[in-house]
C-alpha cells in the first residue's frame, strides 16, 4: 500500500493542475446536485419492531382518523392569582382560542377543556390539545405561526398562554458555532508549524472536502428522507477529520524537504507513510459510523452513514488533492516563519517538550500507568447514575414556552399529564374491541400510579379501541417506566382471557423501547466494530498485544467520557458555564452513537502515534527508544490534531439544539481524554511495560496476515536500491520545484 500510495503523492504533486481540477470539478457537480435534488428533512423518529411504533403502525391502518402519529400541541391557560379561567370573559377567551384552533393549517382535532373536563381544581388552569394530521416531520412554518397567532385572544383577556409538545418544536437551523472551531483550527495549525502557508492548506483541504461532503448529503436530502440532525454531525466529523489528516500529511512533507529530498520526491515520500496511516485511521472511523446499522434504529443509520461518507471524503482528498496544493506551495511550506513561533523546531540544546514527557513516561512506567487509570477512573464515576430517556419539554430553557406549558401543567394537574399513554386494544379484523378495552381499563386503573384513565373509544369497524392513561409520574421518570411494564404485563393477561392484544405508545413508552432496543444492539455493535477494527489494526501493526492494548484504552476513554456526560448534563455540574438550561436524562441513541464516533476518533490517535513507533522499532530502534523516538516525531502533530478536533467539536455546545450540544460536548471531552489521557501518558506507558512483546505476533499468523506495510519499511529499501526513481528524475524534482 505505502508502495501505491507513494506513486500517488507523486502523480498528484506532479499532475497537480489536472488533479486540482478534477476536485473543484466535483465539487460544482455535487453543488449542482445538491440544488436540484435538495429536500426536506425531519426530526421523525421510528423505530421498527417495536410494541409501540406496532401500535402506532395499527392505528394508522384502523383508525387514520386518531392521527396516531400526528404531532401534538398542548396549549394552556392559565388565570391571574385570584381569579379562574372558568370566569365569564375569560372562559370566553379560552372558547376564542379553541376556534382559531380548530381552523388553523394541518389541525385534525382540538378538544374544548371545559367539555373534556381539563381544568383544575382550584379552576386557575386549563388546557386544550391539539392533534395535527401530520407527523411532526410535516408541519409547516404556517401551521406553527398560526398555532402562535391562535394564544391572541387569550392573552389580551390577561390570561397566561403558553404553548408544548411535538407540533411547537421548528426545525434546528444551521447555526455558525462551528466557525469557532474552525477559527480555532486555524491559530493551532499556524502555532505548530510557525507558517501562514503551511497552516492554511489543512484548512483549504478541509473547507473543499467538507462541501463536498455536505453538497453530496443534501443532494440525498431529494431521494431519502433524512433527519435534520445528520448533515450537523456529518460536518462536526467531517471537518475535525479532514483537518487533522492533512495536519499529519503536510507534517511529514515538511519533515521530508528537510531532509534535503525536493518536493515530487517529498510528497510521494509523505503520501506513501504518513497517507498509509491516514487510510487505516479513515477505515476505522468508517467502520465505527457503518456499524451503527446494526443497531436497526434508522435515525442512527442515517448518522452513521452520512458521517461515514464525509470521512471517506475526507481520506480521498488528503490522498489526492493535499500532495497537488503541496505542488503549488513548493517549498513555501517552509518559509513564512512568524516571529516567536518555531513550527516545531526544538530550542538550541534543548530536547523538544513530546521527547522529555516520552522520557520520564518510559522512566517510570507503572506509577504514571496506575496514575493515569486512577484519574479516568475516578472521572468515570459518574457513569454508574447514567439514566437514559428521550427528553422533551422538561429540558426546555425555562424561559421558553414549551417549558412554561410543562409547568403549568405539572402544576394543575400533575407531572403525569405532560406525558399521557396511549393504549391500543386490538381484537383482529371482524372482532369486537369495546368489551376487551373497558374490561382492560378498569384492570388499569387498579395500578399504583395511575392518575386517570379515559373511557375507551372504538374505531368505525369496532375491532380496534383507544384508551389514555394518565401516569401521576413525569414523563421521564422511573415511575412511569415502571407503569408501563405494568401495563404490558396486564396485556398479557388480557390477550389469554379474550383474544385480545393491548399494546402501550406514546412518548413515554417510545423511549423504553429505543432503550431496551438500543440495549440489545450493543453487544453486537460492540462485537462487530471492536472485533473489526481489532483484526484491522492487527494488520497494521503486526501485533496482538498493541490492538488489544487500543480498545482496552478505549473502554476506558468512553467510560470517562460517559462519566462527563452525566456530570453535567444530568447531574448539572458546569451546566451554567456551557449553556446546559435544564438538567435530564441523557438521550437514549448517545451511548451507542458515542461509542461508534470516539472508538473511530480513538484510532486515529492510536494509529498515527504507534505507527511512528513501529516504524522506529523495524529500522532497528530498542523497544524504549522506540517509544521516545515514535513520540518525539509524533506527540506535537497529535497534540494540534487532538486541539482541533476538540476545537471543532465544542464549537457545538454553543448549538440551541439539545443533541447536539450534548453530542459536541461528548465528543470534544472524549478525544480529550482519548489524546492526552489515553494515548499520550497510558499508551507510553504500556509500551515501555511490554517493551519488545509489544510487537510479538505468532508465527503462523505472522505468514497468514499480509503485510501492508503501513510504516514505509519495503517502500523505504525500494527508495534506498534507486527502485523507484530513473536516473534524472530527482533533478527535474528539484527544478520543478
Amino acid at each position: 500500500m505505502a508502495t501505491f500510495l507513494y506513486r500517488l503523492g507523486r502523480f498528484s504533486f506532479r499532475r497537480r493542475r489536472l488533479v486540482a481540477l478534477i476536485w473543484v470539478g466535483l465539487l460544482v457537480l455535487f453543488g449542482i446536485g445538491a440544488a436540484a435534488l435538495k429536500g426536506p428533512t425531519s426530526n421523525d423518529f421510528s423505530i421498527p419492531g417495536t410494541e409501540s411504533q406496532k401500535a402506532i403502525d395499527l392505528l394508522e391502518e384502523r383508525m387514520p382518523q386518531a392521527s396516531a402519529d400526528g404531532a401534538l400541541a398542548r396549549v394552556v391557560f392559565a388565570a391571574p392569582s385570584g381569579a379562574k379561567v372558568t370566569d365569564p370573559a375569560a372562559k370566553a377567551a379560552v372558547g376564542q382560542v379553541v376556534a382559531k384552533l380548530r381552523t388553523a393549517p394541518q389541525v385534525a382535532s382540538v378538544v374544548d377543556p371545559f367539555q373534556t373536563g381539563f381544568v383544575s381544581r382550584d379552576g386557575r388552569i386549563a388546557y386544550t390539545q391539539v392533534t395535527y394530521k401530520v407527523p411532526p416531520i410535516d408541519v409547516t412554518d404556517g401551521a406553527r405561526d398560526a398555532l402562535a397567532a391562535a394564544a391572541g385572544p387569550g392573552r389580551a383577556a390577561g390570561l397566561q398562554v403558553e404553548m408544548g409538545g411535538t407540533a411547537t418544536e421548528a426545525m434546528p437551523e444551521q447555526s455558525a458555532t462551528e466557525i469557532i472551531g474552525v477559527a480555532v483550527a486555524a491559530v493551532v495549525l499556524i502555532i505548530t508549524f510557525g507558517s501562514l502557508i503551511a497552516a492554511g492548506l489543512p484548512l483549504l483541504n478541509a473547507i473543499l472536502g467538507v462541501g463536498i461532503a455536505m453538497a453530496g448529503i443534501t443532494a440525498a436530502t431529494g431521494l431519502f428522507e433524512m433527519s435534520s440532525t445528520t448533515s450537523t454531525l456529518a460536518l462536526m466529523l467531517g471537518l475535525a477529520v479532514a483537518i487533522d489528516y492533512a495536519l499529519f500529511i503536510v507534517s511529514r512533507y515538511r519533515h521530508e524537504l528537510e531532509e534535503g529530498r525536493p518536493g515530487e520526491e517529498a510528497a510521494g515520500r509523505a503520501v506513501g507513510t504518513a497517507g498509509s496511516a491516514v487510510v487505516f485511521a479513515g477505515l476505522t472511523v468508517v467502520i465505527a459510523l457503518a456499524g451503527l446499522a446494526v443497531v436497526g434504529i434508522p435515525l442512527l443509520t442515517e448518522m452513521g452513514l452520512a458521517a461515514a461518507f464525509a470521512v471517506v471524503v475526507a481520506v480521498l482528498i488528503a490522498l489526492s488533492l493535499l500532495p497537488a496544493l503541496l505542488g503549488f506551495a513548493g517549498r513555501k511550506v517552509m518559509g513564512g516563519w512568524l516571529p516567536g513561533l518555531r513550527g516545531g523546531r526544538p530550542a538550541h540544546g534543548r530536547p523538544p517538550l513530546g521527547e522529555r514527557w516520552a522520557r520520564f513516561i518510559v522512566r517510570r512506567p507503572l506509577p504514571v500507568l496506575l496514575a493515569a487509570v486512577a484519574g479516568m477512573a475516578v472521572i468515570a464515576v459518574p457513569a454508574l447514575d447514567l439514566r437514559l430517556g428521550l427528553p422533551g419539554d422538561e429540558v426546555a430553557a425555562p424561559s421558553s414556552t414549551q417549558r412554561k406549558a410543562y409547568d403549568l401543567l405539572d402544576e394543575g394537574f400533575g407531572a403525569g399529564f405532560n406525558g399521557p399513554l396511549m393504549v391500543v386494544v386490538d381484537a383482529g379484523r371482524g372482532g369486537a374491541a369495546k368489551a376487551p378495552a373497558e374490561r382492560f381499563a378498569a384492570e388499569v386503573k387498579g395500578l399504583g400510579d395511575v392518575a386517570a384513565v379515559t373511557a375507551p373509544a372504538t374505531g368505525p369497524s369496532g375491532d380496534t379501541a383507544v384508551l389514555t392513561v394518565v401516569p401521576k409520574s413525569g414523563p421521564s421518570t422511573a415511575a412511569t417506566e415502571d407503569l408501563v411494564s405494568a401495563i404490558r404485563d396486564r396485556g398479557d393477561g388480557l390477550r389469554a382471557a379474550t383474544g385480545a392484544r393491548a399494546m402501550v405508545t406514546g412518548q413515554t413508552a417510545i423511549a423504553i423501547d429505543v432503550s431496551a432496543k438500543l440495549g440489545q444492539a450493543l453487544l453486537p455493535y460492540l462485537a462487530l466494530v471492536v472485533g473489526l477494527a481489532f483484526l484491522l489494526l492487527m494488520l497494521v501493526f503486526r501485533s496482538l498485544l498493541v490492538p488489544l492494548k487500543a480498545t482496552l484504552g478505549f473502554l476506558l476513554t468512553v467510560a470517562a467520557t460517559f462519566g462527563a456526560v452525566v456530570a453535567v448534563f444530568q447531574w448539572g455540574w458546569l451546566a451554567g458555564l456551557l449553556g446546559v438550561a435544564e438538567t435530564g436524562p441523557i438521550m437514549s441513541m448517545m451511548p451507542i452513537f458515542l461509542i461508534g464516533v470516539v472508538f473511530g476518533l480513538a484510532m486515529d490517535y492510536q494509529v498515527f502515534l504507534v505507527t511512528r513507533m513501529r516504524e522506529e522499532f523495524v529500522h532497528g530502534a530498542e523497544p524504549g527508544a522506540a517509544v521516545v523516538t515514535g513520540f518525539r516525531h509524533g506527540a506535537r502533530v497529535v497534540t494540534a490534531a487532538a486541539v482541533i478536533m476538540i476545537a471543532v467539536f465544542a464549537g457545538f455546545v454553543a448549538s440551541s439544539e439539545s443533541m447536539i450540544k450534548m453530542m459536541g460536548f461528548a465528543l470534544a471531552a472524549g478525544v480529550a481524554f482519548d489524546a492526552f489521557v489515553v494515548r499520550m501518558t497510558i499508551v507510553p506507558a504500556v509500551m515501555a511495560l511490554f517493551g519488545r512483546a509489544a510487537w510479538w505476533l505468532p508465527r503462523w499468523l505472522a505468514r497468514a496476515v499480509p503485510n501492508v506495510d503501513v510504516e514505509g519499511e519495503r517502500l523505504r529499501h525500494l527508495l534506498d536500491d534507486g527502485g523507484a526513481a530513473r536516473p534524472g528524475e530527482r533533478e527535474l524534482d528539484t527544478a520543478r520545484t
